[in-house]
């Protein structure tokens, strides 16, 4: 009988006893902080963690009204934590936490999953998740890049970039010293990429345009450059060190070598705002739209992806004869691409062919909502595995990639609209 635990031992194993990678600081600027919390909602996890003989990836769903915490083995809440308004949720890198744009900024949340290596095996403990009370402040919370040992936020608000090393969030708090920030010259919806070299890549812009991404030394000083890309939304690492894709209104840009590279296209207007990559592919799954939007127009839903190689900054599309959307993505275990489409198929991609290998029935058949923040389908991966969330049967659902195979479907108490997945393994 398959184990979701059984199956992910040997991933743990494999992984617990890295380190995050080693970068030196960026140049320090702004007055950002963390602040602490006294909200009634911030539950501090556990101060015993307990012993077991091995942990299964947890998900944090959030919903109208707060966020719940679910073991994927067998559904159990394990934590429902109340709280007010559209939370978004991302992984904080370190495999344990994740971090909670909310009106407060990027609120730590700890999903109380423990990994210590002790020589030629590792010990596993889980605590009582909840919110630890640590906060990096923020206007407009928005994009969280996780790269080479550090994880970025992004204020759209101020423009502000806080960076944090991944070994910082070992206590679940990240404290002022342990934040390195510094501002780009104007409020916009950015993002920024640490790199292994110390630098990092960031955008810059206004609220009305954005064009430019270049590459920011440790000392502040410009390194590379581009300024051509027009809207530039999303990014991904691949393959390689300090291998990145920037999403344009005219076709990406590769950041590969030290120097940034134009991926051409055919159609005078391409956005691929949503990519997704693997440090373990030089292919990056992207959304592939070619109408430009016009006011009070019905918006584009593609039924094309592109498939982005890092390697010679070249793109293909592939036909999936079914609508998607932003959340639809993952990758996985070995660099497939999954894709869920309106037809209720999870779509598994072989990248270097640009073909669907295997088709899984997932959910039921859906359209995206005209409100984004409504809840929709969901896919996150972790691993060999894929998590679908059904937001009209209240289900989530756990396909292996390599197999194409659904494996349980888990009934859920809330409408679930955001995710992430965390299976206490430490990211790049």
């Amino acid at each position: 009988m398959f184990t979701l635990a059984g199956a992910m031992a040997l991933a743990l194993s494999a992984s617990a006893c890295g380190g995050p990678t080693d970068a030196s600081s960026a140049a320090s600027g702004g007055g950002q902080t963390a602040a602490t919390s006294d909200s009634q909602t911030a539950a501090a996890p556990s101060e015993k963690p307990m012993e077991v003989s091995d942990v299964d990836p947890r998900a944090a769903i959030a919903y109208d009204g707060g966020i719940q915490i679910v073991d994927t083995a067998d559904g159990t809440v394990v934590a429902d934590i109340e709280k007010d308004g559209f939370l978004r949720l991302n992984p904080a890198g370190d495999g344990r936490h994740v971090l909670v744009s909310s009106s407060a900024g990027f609120e730590v949340l700890d999903l109380g999953m423990i990994v210590k290596p002790h020589g030629d095996h590792n010990h596993y403990y889980t605590t009582t998740p909840g919110l630890t009370g640590s906060v990096i402040e923020a206007d407009k919370p928005g994009h969280v890049v996780t790269n080479a040992g550090k994880t970025a936020v992004f204020d759209d608000g101020t423009g502000t970039v806080t960076m944090f090393e991944l070994a910082a969030l070992e206590d679940g708090r990240l404290d002022a010293e342990e934040l390195t920030t510094f501002r780009t010259e104007n409020p916009h919806h950015g993002v920024a990429v640490p790199l292994a070299s110390g630098s990092v890549l960031v955008t810059e812009g206004t609220e009305d345009e954005r064009h430019t991404v270049h590459e920011r030394k440790a000392d502040g000083s410009i390194g590379a450059e581009s300024t051509d890309c027009p809207g530039v939304h999303g990014e991904a690492t691949a393959q390689g060190e300090d291998v990145v894709s920037f999403g344009c209104t005219n076709g990406s840009v590769v950041f590969r070598d030290g120097q940034f590279h134009k991926v051409p296209v055919p159609e005078e207007y391409q956005r691929s705002g949503n990519q997704f990559g693997s440090h373990d592919s030089p292919y990056v799954l992207t959304d592939y739209k070619t109408v430009e939007p016009v006011d009070g127009a019905e918006p584009e839903h593609p039924t094309k992806v592109g498939i982005i190689n890092t390697a010679d900054a070249t793109t293909t599309t592939l036909e999936l004869g079914s609508s998607y959307w932003f959340r639809s993505f993952g990758r996985g275990a070995a660099g497939e691409g999954v894709v869920l489409t309106y037809d209720g198929r999870l779509n598994i991609i072989d990248m270097a062919s640009a073909a669907v290998t295997k088709q899984v029935d997932v959910v039921t058949p859906w359209t995206e909502n005209e409100n984004w923040q409504e809840p929709g389908p969901n896919v996150k991966t972790a691993g060999d595995f894929a998590y679908v969330t059904d937001p009209a049967t209240q289900k989530l659902h756990l396909v292996q990639i390599s197999t194409g195979s659904l494996l349980s479907s888990l009934d859920l108490s809330v409408v679930p609209n955001e995710m992430t997945v965390i299976d206490a393994e430490l990211k790049h």
